[in-house]
């Protein structure tokens, strides 16, 4: 009888750009109120990265640390909304941020997923996994209302995938004096 349990696959690895807490809070009452309750498992976000293989763990580690004693925090602006077909984002222009993904994209050349080889399209998804006419309703509702804001990224997050929920493993503040 093997009394092992049995064993959970390698999880992969998410990198976020981490957002100030007023924007946070702003943008997770809007995912609160808008997501739909039951698939609502995660806290308002800004994904660089969706998957990055297991055994980079500790090359991660330390070129997120790097990058984040070099870089200062990257400007960036809400722009408007963002239609993500089936639900609604709050769209984000941070030339500095998309150069510091570039780094670490091109840091990690052959061994990202096809994905993460696009460069993304920044942004904070506010309501996903709707009916088209449901995003359309909220995009009209909230559309006129919003003004364009600005602020820093303070940082780069690190959280590891487990199902449905990601699991914080690291936070690195941007400290350096190298423009973003």
């Amino acid at each position: 009888m093997n009394s092992q349990a049995p064993s959970t696959p390698p999880a992969p690895f998410i990198v976020t750009a981490e957002l100030p807490g007023d924007v946070f809070a702003w943008a997770d009452a809007l995912r609160r109120a808008h997501f739909p309750p039951e698939r609502n498992k995660l806290k308002a976000h800004v994904t660089l990265f969706h998957a990055f293989a297991p055994s980079l763990r500790a090359e991660l580690l330390g070129l997120l640390g790097r990058l984040a004693g070099e870089y200062a925090p990257p400007p960036a602006r809400i722009e408007g909304l963002m239609d993500l077909g089936g639900g609604t984002a709050l769209a984000i222009r941070s030339p500095g941020m998309l150069a510091i993904r570039a780094v670490i994209a091109d840091h990690f050349h052959g061994a990202l997923t096809a994905q993460d080889s696009h460069v993304p399209r920044l942004h904070i998804t506010i309501q996903n996994k709707v009916p088209s006419a449901a995003a359309k309703v909220l995009q009209a509702e909230l559309g006129p209302a919003l003004r364009p804001r600005d602020f820093e990224f303070p940082g780069l997050g690190l959280h590891i995938y487990r199902q449905s929920h990601w699991e914080p493993l690291g936070t690195w503040r941007f400290r350096g004096k190298e423009g973003g």
